[in-house]
């Protein structure tokens, strides 16, 4: 983090309203050349390219690979970059005359950065660590205000494990594991670990039939371009009745948009619960950190404590602002040895095994206003920004809007080969069960379940060669 003095005149940032008809993106690799900057025979840049995000790329595969503002950045938003970054690391306190008062009543962590270490992703804890990179979200059967999942009693829609002093916190949490084995095609023996979590230390009862559903922090770099791509992108990918019959039927999650207050395409989160940066940075202000804002007013320990009466905003607008805009302007780390035959190998099973038909190779954006950086440009998430019904073993059990208790969205792939660098671990999926990316494969159950047996078919060299194809994004 930079300290510097700002000037700046903040813009509330949403989605872009762009319903502009683009082609269909190729995901052939048959039609992607291997130099940078290539072009199909559809005249878009093949997969198969450096520039994961565009000219928003970074060329670091250091610690700090998920941290670099978009080399494009304007001076303006360079600015607005350097506040948010000095924001997202500030620490929240309760004391009322400190820098940052207003941490709580209840809460899950200090800061941003804290949750999200490196701009990263978040994992379960080890031995007897504390949850500080993980959260529980718990709702009841039922519809929530605007179609939202409906809060527990007393607890919300979140379960806080800290509190401020004199507080009692809402929950005491622990995780286990049992092992599920299985057995590769080949003979090879691998093991899941199937993860057990524990309540206790409950400030009052939950009801008997209460939700839950543990999510770890995912990797905030690259946002701003998810954020700029136009909805009729997405929404062409969707096929909710499986009509071409491969197994997949993506479909858009619509929540309701508390900025703009209207129902709008979820693309945030773990289930797309979220319409735009701006709405989810608010919301982890008000959920994670206990801090009220113009966006969301109440506490979320609303009408539990006498401490969470109504009070005016802890964290002002623009304040709110400067974190979505640095969310929206992280740069995303370059695809790396894209010549590598191994690499290559995998990339051909990556696509014959059908993983492409969720984790899309290419996107293209829109216009995003007051962010030309992200706008126009040609990426490489490898998502659809859709939900899919992930089978029974991955499911919560738990609504969000539209999604199912068994649907996910697809968690984009770009970078996923450096969260070893920046994080210091390889834990996968929304709960951090996979210790590794072969297991985050084997996982994939439902609409995911077909490319996880064709994985699970192949000779050990070929799934060798899938990682390390991966680990190249």
């Amino acid at each position: 983090m930079r300290n510097i003095l700002v000037f700046m005149v903040i813009a509330i940032i949403g989605c872009a309203d762009d319903h502009e008809t683009m082609a269909p993106v190729t995901s052939e690799p048959s039609l992607v050349d291997s130099s940078a900057g290539a072009v199909d025979n559809r005249g878009l840049i093949g997969a198969r390219s450096a520039l994961s995000g565009g000219a928003t790329t970074v060329f670091d595969a250091s610690l700090d690979a998920f941290s670099f503002p978009a080399p494009n950045l304007q001076a303006l938003n360079q600015v607005r970059h350097e506040a948010g970054d000095v924001a997202f690391e500030a620490e929240f306190g309760e004391d009322p005359t400190g820098p940052n008062p207003g941490l709580g009543s209840v809460f899950d962590n200090i800061s941003c950065e804290s949750c999200h270490l490196g701009d990263g992703r978040g994992r379960p804890p080890v031995g007897a660590e504390p949850f500080s990179s993980m959260l529980f979200r718990a709702s009841v059967a039922g519809k929530g205000p605007h179609g939202s999942p409906s809060p527990v009693p007393g607890f919300g829609t979140q379960l806080q494990m800290q509190a401020t002093t004199g507080i009692t916190p809402e929950i005491q949490a622990a995780v286990s594991y049992v092992e599920s084995l299985g057995v590769f095609s080949d003979g090879t023996p691998y093991t899941l670990q199937v993860p057990h979590y524990t309540l206790a230390g409950l400030y009052r009862p939950l009801p008997v039939q209460y939700l839950f559903s543990p999510r770890a922090a995912p990797a905030v770099f690259g946002l701003g371009l998810l954020e700029a791509v136009p909805e009729i992108e997405v929404l062409l990918r969707a096929d909710p009745t499986d009509r071409n019959r491969d197994g997949i039927s993506g479909r858009p999650n619509y929540v309701w948009d508390e900025v703009h207050q209207r129902v709008a395409l979820g693309r945030f989160g773990w289930k797309a619960n979220n319409p735009s940066l701006l709405q989810q940075t608010a919301g982890a202000y008000n959920g994670d950190m206990g801090v009220t804002s113009q966006i969301f007013p109440a506490e979320s320990c609303a009408g539990q404590y006498p401490e969470c009466i109504t009070h005016p905003p802890e964290v002002d607008s623009m304040t709110v602002a400067n974190v979505a805009a640095y969310t929206q302007t992280l740069g995303v780390p370059a695809r790396r040895n894209l010549s590598d035959p191994t690499v290559l190998q995998g990339e051909r099973l990556f696509y014959s095994s059908g993983c492409n038909g969720c984790h899309t190779p290419t996107l293209v954006t829109g216009n995003l206003p007051g962010v030309p950086e992200v706008s126009g440009q040609i990426i490489h998430p490898y998502t659809d920004l859709l939900i899919h019904d992930m089978g029974p073993a991955l499911a919560d059990g738990r609504p969000d809007f539209q999604a199912t208790g068994s649907e996910w969205r697809t968690a984009p792939l770009w970078g996923i080969g450096l969260v070893q660098t920046v994080n210091g671990h390889t834990r996968f999926m929304h709960d951090g069960r996979a210790t590794s990316l072969l297991e985050a494969i084997l996982w994939h159950g439902g609409e995911g379940k077909n490319a996880s047996d064709r994985v699970r078919r192949m000779k050990m060299s070929d799934r060798q060669a899938l990682i390390v194809f991966l680990e190249s994004l």
